[in-house]
């Protein structure tokens, strides 16, 4: 522990206003995926899903992501039930569908087009990729899970905008039209992210 923390103890943190947290964090932009899996219970088995923001790549070799979902998330309970779980990333135009599993409707996939992977879990069609994983650790995160899933596998779209659906301070975005070619330094980017070593930032 160093700087601030070092002397401080867990009444000593400071208040944090709930409402500044968030205009603040809400300067993120971050894309929107939907995570889902199948629930079985009482010899049923149902699709189920939930909006999620909170998703990020971890790690290349093993090759691994995470989310956070609440703790009472009843989508996180059926999904710690199966054991997997699907990464959805919505493309732009796909705003009805975060709508959709964002709502508190009972069956989130009436109306949606889905279909069942080749391992078993729902999967929405027309997102920009779909990420299948298996839970491999489950961590504390306040009152939130940290969620990581071992990829099983991956695929993407090819007939879709290639846009993703966005959200920034507390409404969708997207990119403009003209920015969806890649731009010059992209390569060096892309070389850089999948050649890290213990002595750069990431």
């Amino acid at each position: 522990m160093t700087g601030l923390e070092e002397n401080m103890t867990t009444d000593e943190y400071p208040v944090i206003d709930g409402r500044k947290f968030r205009n603040v964090l809400g300067q993120f932009c971050t894309g929107i995926t939907v995570i889902t899996t199948f629930d079985d219970q009482d010899g049923v088995s149902a699709p189920i899903g939930f909006a999620c923001q909170s998703f990020a790549a971890l790690s290349l070799d093993p090759p691994m992501v995470l989310f956070c979902p609440t703790k009472e998330s009843r989508s996180w309970a059926a999904i710690e039930r199966n054991g997997s779980f699907a990464v959805n990333m919505l493309a732009e135009e796909q705003q009805p569908v975060c709508a959709r599993f964002g709502s508190r409707e009972p069956d989130k996939f009436a109306g949606i087009d889905w279909h069942t992977s080749e391992l078993n879990l729902p999967v929405l069609d027309g997102a920009l990729a779909t990420i299948q994983c298996t839970v491999a650790n489950v961590l504390d995160g306040g009152d939130h899970y940290i969620v990581i899933g071992r990829v099983l596998a991956l695929s993407e779209s090819t007939t879709d905008s290639g846009r993703p659906l966005l959200f920034y301070q507390g409404q969708y975005t997207a990119i403009e039209p003209e920015k969806s070619t890649p731009a010059p330094w992209r390569a060096d980017l892309e070389h850089f992210l999948t050649t890290t070593t213990l002595d750069t930032w990431l």
